[in-house]
């Protein structure tokens, strides 16, 4: 049993500078990097990228809606188009400064409110698959376990891995519960953990009315911007080895 975990990472340069976002490292194994749309710039890009090699994680691209000041975290009605524009511009970005590494992109995971659109909006997918294409067929694309969103990347030709969250709260439809709730994260470690076991072992999550959300995932997600994120990464892996979980990176 194996399973990837995640962490959203180059978004809060505070957390680049003070160690918080190295200290994440220690416990999972892949990362996805902000790359200049809801947050992010070159300079952070290369300090993430850095760090990353050090700890042996997978590199993959975070691009979000360009906009800074809500974080990407607000819903937008753009033009696909567009969409497809900034998602294949910031992954150039991303993999322009890897490659100053001698190192590439593995996977590809949409940000915030992209990501949550996108979920039940197949159009949306379809830009966001566009525009990734326009990079390279050769990653993975990630998203929500059990959405269609996984459908529409799969019809586009792509490698896909579903995704569940450690650190966020159910709806009993599948869905994440929306951060204009205050019980949308989890932030007792503990509890994240057993969220995070129960999903490696395909046991599911329980949503907010107690009933059990079925998910299939290959990589399970910690936000790098929750409160106490490190003491929850290091909670979720010491509980997925102790129960005989191997935390596996994905793979192009």
């Amino acid at each position: 049993m194996h399973i990837d975990i995640n962490c959203d990472m180059g978004e809060v340069p505070e957390h680049i500078a003070d160690g918080t976002q190295e200290s994440l490292m220690r416990s999972i194994t892949s990362v996805n990097i902000a790359c200049g749309g809801h947050a992010g710039d070159p300079r952070m890009m290369k300090a993430t990228i850095e760090q990353a090699l050090r700890w042996n994680l997978t590199i993959g691209a975070h691009p979000g809606y360009p906009d800074r000041e809500n974080f990407g975290r607000i819903e937008l009605d753009l033009p696909l188009s567009q969409v497809e524009e900034f998602v294949y511009g910031q992954v150039r970005i991303l993999a322009d400064v890897a490659a100053t590494f001698a190192t590439a992109i593995v996977h590809v995971k949409a940000h915030g409110a992209l990501y949550n659109q996108a979920v039940n909006k197949p159009d949306l997918a379809r830009a966001i698959a566009n525009g990734v294409g326009r990079f390279s067929k050769d990653v993975v694309l990630v998203g929500l376990a059990g959405s269609r969103m996984l459908d529409v990347f799969r019809d586009a030709g792509f490698k896909v891995a579903a995704e569940a969250f450690a650190d966020r709260q159910y709806e009993p439809d599948g869905t994440l519960r929306s951060r204009k709730f205050d019980d949308a994260l989890l932030r007792v470690p503990e509890k994240a953990a057993q969220q995070a076991l129960h999903i490696a072992r395909g046991e599911g999550a329980t949503a907010l009315d107690g009933s059990t959300v079925k998910i299939s995932a290959q990589t399970i997600c910690i936000h790098g911007d929750t409160p106490g994120a490190p003491r929850i990464a290091e909670t979720v892996a010491r509980t997925l080895q102790d129960a005989g979980v191997e935390m596996r990176p994905l793979t192009a």
